[in-house]
Parts: C-alpha cells; structure tokens; sequence
C-alpha cells in the first residue's frame, strides 16, 4: 500500500513539470512565423502607431503652480534678513 501511494504522489509531483510546453532557451533561434502570423502582428504594430498618433500634445505643465503665487519674483523665495550672531552665539 505504502508502495502505491509514493507511486502516485511521484506522479502527481511530475505531471505538472511534463505538462509544460518547451521553453526556449539562451540562443535558440525562434521559431519560423506563419505568413497569417506576419501579416497579424504588422495590423497590431500599424495600430499600435495610429494609437499614438490620436494622443494630443499637451504643452508644458507645472505641478506647482496652483501653490505657487504669480505675483513673487523669482529672487523672493530667499530669507530676507538673517538674525545677527554676537560671537558669544545670543541673539539679542
């Protein structure tokens, strides 16, 4: 019984590996195509492009600008005044 049931838990374990379909690997060519294959992928690649073409462009936007004031200058965005240091480090 013992010897029937590792028998059929090795089968289970090499069913899915056997059902696999071949894998290509590192440096083996591709397969030939079938000219309805061909003409396929050159209709999605032509769509593919006509696809891009119906994006409009959109010129240059800026995240920042509903925080940002229109009114500032560029060179406000610096500190002012900075707080004079005696050399003992008070600030008074």
């Amino acid at each position: 019984m013992r010897v029937l049931f590792a028998f059929v838990m090795l089968a289970a374990w090499a069913a899915p590996a056997l059902a696999q379909d071949h894998v290509q690997g590192y440096g083996e060519a591709d397969k030939e195509k079938s000219m309805l294959q061909q003409q396929e992928e050159k209709d999605r690649q032509r769509a593919y492009q006509r696809s891009l073409g119906n994006i409009p462009d959109k010129g240059p936007s800026d995240p920042w600008g509903a925080v940002r004031s229109n009114d500032a200058p560029k060179g406000a965005a610096a500190p002012a005044a900075k707080a004079k240091k005696t050399k003992t480090g008070n600030a008074n």
